[in-house]
């Protein structure tokens, strides 16, 4: 029995030896690092190299097919010729740290016929960044100004609320210079302080928007021009952005059980194929399953090849109503996905997104 037992031991141990032994074979990549730490390293130095260095231990050439990296801040180039069993190689590792402050963590992943299969390499380090300039905080010019933004943005505003943002500016030039501004919406007012600014002085506009004068809902952009010591520039201009709501936070419960409430039968429409420079329609139905009138603020759509209409904009409590869409194809070819907006007064949806979605065909395609 003894000798049975020592027989067996004497098997398993060939057989684990030689699975070992042969999972060996072929090629097989060592690194004498996988991860490379570049320490504090200064943004207005430029690009920082670093090459990870590799031998083939295996007992077949090395090839390596190609290497990929996690961002485009990083560039790998490596061996390309194959490596003989027991020698060298290195994949080269490019960083980037233009405008990326701060700290890194990147990988970079080698495919070969390694028989380890795919390794991934790892860098990292911190960007000190460099100093900012004048055009880093003042950005936009417009003559002899510089403004740190040229987009007002008020995001989300309540109907009947008003807002104010400041936007700063910089008088770059040698000469005084007199704001004013054009083409004003009537729901905006702006004003520069100072009016006149002196060389290398620095100023503010204030903008204040008061959605109880625009006449719209959801997301509406306008724009007003900049004169400069009595001259209207042709591109000198400012946007100004708001998503207009309905104020629902100060409903009771009880208003909110009782108020309006959009239900659509169907959120999404596939029109299958469609050739080129045709149309197709489509009736989006919904019903009012509130308790109170439902009111369509606005409907509007992603696309000037998507034209949509309600057929009415006030609906009774169970009545039901739709949204005609009418999208003409041009000369789009492809998967086509248009969105429609409908923004209304059910304090629980307030905005429903509905989709168009459908392949337009190219020339001669049936």
């Amino acid at each position: 029995m003894k000798k049975l037992y020592v027989y067996l031991t004497g098997i398993l141990f060939f057989l684990f030896a030689y699975n070992g032994l042969s999972q060996q074979k072929g090629a097989s990549i060592a690194f004498e690092s996988k991860v490379h730490d570049f320490g504090r390293i200064k943004e207005v130095a430029g690009r920082v190299t670093h090459d990870f260095k590799f031998k083939n231990t295996g007992d077949q050439p090395l090839v390596i097919t190609r290497v990929t990296a996690s961002c485009g801040c990083t560039t790998p180039t490596w061996s390309k010729e194959p490596i003989p069993p027991g020698g060298d190689g290195f994949i080269r590792v490019v960083y980037n740290p233009k405008n990326r402050p701060n700290a890194f963590n990147k990988s970079i992943t080698i495919y070969s016929n390694a028989n380890q299969g795919n390794v991934l390499l790892r860098i990292t380090g911190f960007v000190e960044p460099r100093p900012k300039t004048l055009e880093d905080t003042y950005p936009y010019q417009i003559g002899g100004l510089r403004f740190k933004k040229n987009h007002i943005a008020f995001t989300r505003i309540y109907k009947g609320q008003k807002k104010t943002q400041l936007d700063e500016f910089i008088n770059t030039s040698d000469e005084p210079i007199t704001i004013e501004f054009t083409r004003v919406p009537p729901h905006v007012t702006m004003k520069a302080d100072p009016q006149t600014v002196k060389p290398k002085e620095k100023g503010t506009v204030t903008v204040t928007y008061d959605a109880s004068k625009k006449n719209d809902w959801g997301f509406a952009v306008d724009r007003a021009w900049v004169k400069l010591n009595g001259t209207e520039l042709p591109s000198a201009r400012l946007t100004i952005s708001a998503s207009i709501q309905e104020d629902f936070s100060k409903l009771t419960p009880e208003q909110k059980s009782n108020a309006a409430h959009i239900q659509f039968k169907e959120k999404v429409y596939d029109f299958g194929t469609m050739e080129q420079k045709t149309t197709v329609e489509h009736e989006f139905v919904f019903t009012n399953t509130g308790k109170s009138d439902l009111v369509i603020h606005k409907v509007r759509s992603s696309c000037g090849c998507t034209v949509v209409s309600p057929k009415e904009n006030v609906i009774k409590p169970g009545q039901s109503s739709f949204v005609k869409a009418i999208f003409n194809s041009g000369t789009r070819v492809g998967r086509q996905n248009k969105s429609i907006t409908v923004i209304t007064n059910d304090p629980n949806m307030p905005t429903t997104v509905l989709r168009i979605t459908g392949i337009v065909n190219a020339p001669g395609k049936k």
